[in-house]
């Protein structure tokens, strides 16, 4: 497919014009690879290497093994599709870091773009990171909530499960690893629902929102609690809601997972790339 009109395709099917971003400030040291509608609003196109894709590979983070894996299978003319146009590690001093440039030039040769869709893929819809985590769950997908940049990042769900360790263990299932539990509320689920934000819903904003809802437990990606957290932690323990961490890769995957029916539907080859979720979210 011809690479411009995949990614006016993209455009159509996610952007908002209300949608805002802020990445390119802490991605200026990668000036000569990064396209000029990137720079100008931190969506979109973040590298225009190629003219025609013949697979597009979807990942949550463009880390170097994301990137070297692409790069062993030898392809070019392709697109990697991330939800983050940053890698993210919250053991470092700073979270998210730029890409590898090494690795950036290869893609260059090899006529190989990168696409971001951040706030378009957490804005509620049927490829959205909390309701594509929310149907690994098995919860029913309710209402959306949590503003965020222009897009609305959280859903509330309907959940067949009565205890909120039932549900702890179908998110263990669902991640593939344990999930970080700080049990602030009731052993039951009140009325039934809960809300989901994947990534990192873990804000004063969404728990009041929930408060506000009468919702008691909240499913989410960070958790730890930390400096930048404590004032959620506060807030929930006073509101007695439950929150639970699934790490901040282990909860979005399921968004980039999807998306690979999206690119397949529209002719197009298309692989996730699994990585290495980073358990000190939790």
């Amino acid at each position: 497919m011809e690479a411009n009109k995949l990614y006016r395709q993209l455009e159509r099917d996610f952007m908002r014009p209300e949608m805002s971003d802020d990445w390119w400030r802490h991605m200026e040291s990668l000036g000569e690879f990064v396209s000029d509608n990137f720079k100008r609003r931190s969506m979109g196109l973040v590298c225009d290497f190629a003219v025609e894709v013949g697979k597009v590979y979807t990942a949550v983070f463009p880390s170097n093994s994301v990137m070297e894996k692409i790069l062993n299978d030898n392809i070019t003319n392709a697109m990697l599709f991330v939800h983050h146009p940053m890698v993210w590690d919250i053991r470092n001093a700073v979270a998210f870091s730029p890409m590898n440039k090494g690795p950036l030039a290869e893609f260059r040769d090899g006529k190989i773009s990168i696409f971001n869709f951040h706030v378009p893929l957490d804005n509620f819809g049927p490829y959205s990171t909390s309701a594509s985590l929310a149907r690994a769950l098995g919860v029913e997908i309710g209402k959306p909530f949590a503003p965020y940049l222009g897009g609305l990042c959280g859903v509330f769900c309907k959940t067949d499960s009565v205890f909120v360790n039932d549900l702890k263990n179908k998110f263990e299932m669902a991640a593939g690893h344990r999930v970080g539990f700080y049990q602030y509320g009731s052993d039951e689920i009140s009325n039934g629902i809960v809300a989901v934000v994947a990534g990192g819903g873990n804000s004063v904003d969404a728990l009041q929102e929930m408060a506000d809802d009468g919702v008691g437990t909240l499913l989410t990606g960070i958790s730890v609690k930390n400096e930048i957290s404590r004032a959620a932690h506060e807030f929930a323990q006073e509101r007695k809601i439950n929150l639970l961490g699934g790490t901040h890769y282990s909860t979005e995957k399921f968004a980039c997972i999807a998306m690979v029916d999206y690119f397949k539907n529209l002719g197009l080859p298309a692989e996730f790339i699994a990585d290495i979720p980073v358990m000190e979210d939790m």
